[in-house]
């Protein structure tokens, strides 16, 4: 074991380990600035397991101290080694050429640029002035243009790009803060844009469509405020109504187009930049959400976004503009088409039939990202796509585990590789219904255990036979293990949060594969590592076609009429759908397997409440009940709990009425579905004789059902965990299977 800092200051020399991420972030000059501030000798340089410093003198505690307390911005220090040396009489200080060997660190994030480079971008002294690729040790790409480690510029897509003379001098100066920024360019030497900034503006204001090659894929751009151009980009993308998010100049422009909370600004304006779910004032394009009450809006996070807005604005001098509102607003979604993963090349031929103008660049991109979409939630960010911004940063586990490899599930596919106590879990791939997306799938399991240099043991997939990701991790040829759908949810947030004893799971889902075989997804859970136990579950209705019924909420309604014994509603109430006369006759015979889903007991709701009877994209009618929410409503007597069951039978029946209203009836919904949840949770907890719960899947994303459970558990005595590192969806699922497959590898060798 390696002595503690405060060991070192009983020697003049000591070896310095620091772990975490800090490559590519300045850790280099700064230790340098640090040893020049003690009057150290020594070195330090980049290796496989992260930084190695030797630094000799006599102010070795004040320094390895520093070493956390004032780490660059971008830099996380997980971990402060020190080792005695005997010393040598060194006294110049210098930044060693990086150490080859086998990886045990990690590249950053791509981050949002800082304050400094928005300085020079918009200084006309500086020789950055409006280049759209400015950058430093501070921010700007990283993961997206690295293509193995060592983070070095011969690894990264800067390689084909020589430096001028006046960035070599930046990038040799350790006081400079462009001091080994991998990505170092200027005019002279850089990437260019294929277009000028004003013509693109100009052509944006003009209600045309812009592919804008950004950092981890492109961008499809147009002008928020213009219903005609939104519509007509929902026509050619073949986007009937999944919500676009928008981009804003700065925050001086937010006011004017959603409400915002401290926190939740806080969250748009953090380095990681994602997408943020705000309440609308509906001042845009009613095209932008339809039927929606909230939109998602994020911050300018290249020089490249920043000079769009700047041209809107006048292009004035300084940097004033942007603590004012500017009336450019851009809708800024994927370029994707038919659930294939982002575009990064190959515009022209892919973007063509979409895009009125192509904005490219010579900046190769080497690892498509898209951007991640968070909100906030009990005052903290909640992540529903975790992509740009917070990959390939680990989850840092309670203990190490061997290595494995987890494939995901179908939907919202991630891959997580586990290395020591580190979690890598890959940025957001999409789901699993395309070849293209598999082969991005395939892609980014290769890059990922390349980058780490690591074979798993294991890998752990979804129990799900016909998924794509249990198909793939069966060609593998290595040990499988198959991880039931809601234990992965549970075991997800377990590991996030260092949970290694028992605990309760509330699984609010969609779909997932049970140990009986069935169609789980509103689940009760006791899970203890790598095992666990069914011990409750939602009442449940039946599942009339499947996949069917999740596309077609009314489906659902009518499975919940038939369970209040009222199928002789069914054939009038959706008179408009051809096949309910013959769903009506196939429910009364009991022809439908059941499921206890969370997800299809929403689909009922809205059905029955005539808010949306055919999905356009996955959980639009359960969006669209919630945005109906102005105060949620209780009525205690629309619930019962009979054994293991939490039996929603007298709420439907409220729904169900003629006449109610679509408002009451989602207030009284959600209101209800949590105070019945929590009085479930609360009973079996104190039979258990646990008080945490871990709370997950796909429903956990409405923030009206959570900003009330939440609560209310509390108020019963029990401690309610959250995922926070990845989503609560099927997005987090990989993480939960690597946990569960490492515990496994664990009491296998132990023979337990």
């Amino acid at each position: 074991m390696a002595p503690s800092p405060t060991s070192a200051s009983s020697a003049s020399r000591a070896r310095v380990r620091v772990r975490g991420a800090v490559q590519g972030v300045g850790f280099r000059p700064f230790v340098y600035r640090l040893a020049s501030r003690y009057q150290l000798g020594g070195y330090v340089a980049n290796d496989a397991e992260g930084v190695l410093i030797e630094v000799e003198g006599e102010a070795l505690t004040e320094f390895v101290a520093a070493l956390r307390d004032e780490a660059p911005p971008l830099a996380r220090v997980e971990a402060v080694e020190t080792e005695a040396l005997r010393p040598i009489g060194e006294r110049g200080f210098e930044i060693a050429s990086s150490r080859a060997g086998r990886q045990a660190t990690r590249i950053g994030v791509d981050a949002a640029t800082c304050e400094a480079c928005l300085d020079e971008l918009f200084d006309p002294k500086s020789r950055f002035h409006l280049y759209p690729f400015v950058n430093c040790t501070h921010c700007g790409p990283r993961y997206t243009l690295t293509r193995q480690l060592p983070y070095d510029r011969a690894n990264t897509a800067m390689a084909g790009f020589a430096m001028c003379a006046a960035c070599q001098r930046d990038y040799l100066d350790p006081l400079d803060r462009r001091f080994h920024a991998e990505p170092i360019a200027c005019p002279e030497c850089g990437p260019q844009l294929s277009h000028d900034i004003p013509e693109i503006v100009a052509r944006l204001r003009r209600g045309e469509i812009v592919a804008l090659k950004s950092l981890g894929g492109f961008h499809l751009l147009c002008d928020a405020r213009q219903q005609k151009a939104v519509a007509e980009l929902r026509r050619r993308k073949g986007r009937d109504a999944k919500p676009f998010a928008v981009m804003i100049a700065s925050e001086a422009s937010l006011d004017a187009i959603a409400e915002a909370s401290a926190a939740e600004r806080e969250l748009l304006r953090s380095v990681e930049r994602p997408i943020v779910l705000l309440k609308s004032r509906g001042t845009l394009a009613p095209a932008i959400a339809p039927s929606l009450d909230r939109i998602g809006v994020m911050l300018p996070y290249t020089p490249l976004h920043h000079l769009l807005f700047h041209a809107a604005a006048g292009a004035p001098h300084g940097r004033d503009w942007q603590q004012a509102p500017v009336d450019l607003v851009l809708v800024a979604t994927s370029a994707n088409l038919g659930g294939d993963p982002i575009v990064t090349s190959e515009a022209e031929r892919q973007l063509g039939g979409i895009a009125d103008v192509i904005v490219d660049h010579d900046r190769p991109i080497v690892v498509r990202a898209d951007d991640s979409v968070a909100m906030v939630l009990d005052e903290q960010p909640y992540l529903l796509r975790r992509s740009r911004g917070y990959v390939p940063r680990p989850v840092q586990l309670p203990h190490e585990l061997p290595p494995v490899l987890a494939v995901g599930g179908l939907l919202k596919a991630t891959v997580t590789a586990t290395r020591g106590r580190e979690a890598f879990v890959s940025q957001h791939i999409g789901d699993l219904g395309s070849a293209a997306t598999v082969r991005f799938f395939e892609e980014m399991v290769a890059h990922l255990l390349a980058m780490l240099d690591t074979q798993p043991l294991l890998i752990a997939h979804d129990r799900h036979a016909d998924f794509a990701s249990t198909r793939f991790a069966e060609s593998l040829g290595l040990p499988l293990l198959g991880v039931q759908h809601h234990h992965a949810h549970v075991a997800a947030i377990a590991a996030e949060h260092g949970v290694t004893a028992p605990l309760l799971g509330l699984v609010l889902d969609g779909h997932g594969v049970g140990s009986d075989g069935g169609n789980w997804g509103g689940e009760l859970l006791r899970v203890d590592g790598a095992r666990f136990q069914r011990i409750g579950h939602l009442q449940p209705l039946p599942l009339p076609g499947g996949d069917a019924a999740a596309r077609e909420p009314w489906r659902m309604a009518a499975a919940a009429l038939v369970v209040l014994q009222r199928a002789d509603e069914i054939a009038q109430r959706f008179a408009d759908q051809k096949a309910a006369p013959l769903l009506a006759q196939l429910l009364a015979r009991g022809s439908f397997p059941s499921t206890s889903s969370a997800g299809r007991l929403f689909d009922a709701a809205a059905g029955l409440l005539k808010v949306r009877a055919v999905q356009h994209y996955e959980g639009q009618a359960a969006m669209e009940l919630e945005a109906l929410v102005a105060r949620p409503r209780v009525d205690s007597a629309l619930w019962r709990i009979a054994g293991d069951q939490l039996d929603l039978t007298p709420l439907l029946a409220r729904l169900a009425m003629p006449g109610i209203d679509a408002r009451h009836g989602a207030e009284l919904f959600h209101g209800t579905l949590a105070a019945a949840l929590a009085d479930w949770v609360i009973q079996a907890a104190e039979r258990a004789g646990l008080s945490t719960v871990a709370l997950g899947g796909g429903c956990c994303l409405n923030r009206v059902l959570m900003t009330e459970l939440m609560p209310r558990l509390r108020a019963g005595g029990l401690t309610p965990l959250v995922a926070r590192a990845v989503p609560p969806n099927d997005g987090g699922l990989s993480l939960g299977q690597a946990w569960v497959a490492g515990l496994t590898v664990i009491e296998q060798a132990s023979g337990a």
